[in-house]
């Protein structure tokens, strides 16, 4: 019986079915050859193309003895200082030879580098890790974190306790110059005995200069011990410092807290009345000022403000439109404020004018 043949079906080398097939091989082939070469050994990283392993002489077993010892070993036959040459050219090569012993050497000695020096070595795919894991270690600072925050906190605690003792010296620079707190400080010096002049003879006799730099020193100390000043320009702390706030946080947290739970106790659940201290709180709360803001005020305002009932919300909400109303109606019959509407008229921004020469 025959056999029965198709002559469609016949795939001979010169069909047009084996020609589609070796152009979609030799595509392909085109294809991968564009493709990177996925190798563990990448110029760039670690020892470039060579076994750092290799390079000292040692298996990849070796410990870190043996590395040290393989190293000095190395560095003495071809460092640049002693290394002899025997023809010319064999500096510069000895000179890489050197170069590439010591990365090897760096790459080796760490626990960490040679962890991540032996997982490129047994997974070379993971090609573009190796470039992230090589280049995150050789960009991270060396320095510890912590230290550099220390340093930079106590610079900052440094440049703001000079910078609070200098306006505190300027602050009592000017004060000494002002004729009311001379006088007092003087009338003070007087009662003390401090400017008390006796006659001075012989070898002891001071000259005017002299004598007028003691007084002048004796004011500017009893201007300081006396002076209480509130505000930016007021005697610098150590405890008010940038360190040693950061140092006195978990205090400062605790004590707020407890005072926080104390008041919430006393005058929200036991319904107790408030004290001077309380209702001054409350007062300087609603006027949104700062401790040191509110203390510079003059006793007798603050006894005005209990006077008031100022700590009872509607009361300071009348006291501040009252305010309010008083400072629109001294705007606007200040002299001051007049010029500075008729300047704004006549002759500030926006006026348009033709000047006639």
């Amino acid at each position: 019986m025959a056999a029965f043949t198709d002559p469609s079906c016949s795939v001979g080398a010169g069909s047009p079915r084996a020609v589609k097939s070796w152009w979609r091989l030799a595509v392909l082939l085109l294809c991968v050859s564009f493709l990177p070469v996925v190798t563990g050994l990448v110029e760039g990283l670690y020892c470039g193309t060579q076994v750092c392993y290799d390079v000292l002489g040692v298996t990849r077993e070796a410990s870190k003895a043996e590395i040290a010892r393989a190293y000095r070993q190395l560095a003495r036959r071809y460092h640049p200082d002693r290394y002899r040459q025997d023809e010319p050219g064999d500096e510069e090569s000895a000179t890489k030879k050197f170069l590439l012993i010591a990365t090897a050497y760096e790459t080796l000695k760490d626990e960490e580098t040679r962890r991540d020096y032996d997982y490129m070595l047994d997974h070379p795919e993971e090609y573009y890790q190796h470039y992230y894991a090589y280049y995150r270690r050789q960009l991270t600072p060396k320095v510890d974190v912590r230290v550099v925050i220390l340093v930079t906190i106590c610079a900052i605690s440094i440049i703001q306790y000079y910078s609070w003792n200098n306006s505190y010296n300027k602050a009592i620079n000017y004060l000494v110059t002002v004729p009311k707190y001379r006088i007092q400080a003087t009338e003070i010096a007087k009662q003390q005995g401090l400017l008390n002049r006796t006659k001075e003879k012989g070898k002891n006799r001071r000259s005017k200069e002299e004598i007028r730099e003691q007084e002048e020193e004796v004011i500017r100390d009893i201007i300081k011990n006396n002076i209480d000043i509130k505000g930016s320009y007021q005697k610098p702390n150590l405890s008010d410092i940038l360190l040693c706030q950061i140092v006195l946080l978990p205090y400062y947290l605790s004590s707020y807290l407890a005072w926080y739970g104390s008041w919430i106790y006393r005058f929200t659940i036991c319904r107790e009345e408030y004290g001077d201290q309380e209702k001054l709180y409350l007062i300087r709360r609603y006027m949104k000022l700062s401790q040191s803001q509110f203390d510079s005020l003059e006793e007798e305002t603050r006894q005005s403000y209990l006077e008031r009932q100022l700590w009872i919300k509607d009361n300071y909400e009348v006291y501040r439109k009252e305010q309010e109303e008083e400072m629109k109606v001294k705007m606007a019959t200040d002299p001051r404020m007049k010029r500075y509407r008729r300047w704004m008229k006549n002759e500030g921004p926006g006026r348009l004018t033709f000047m006639d020469d």
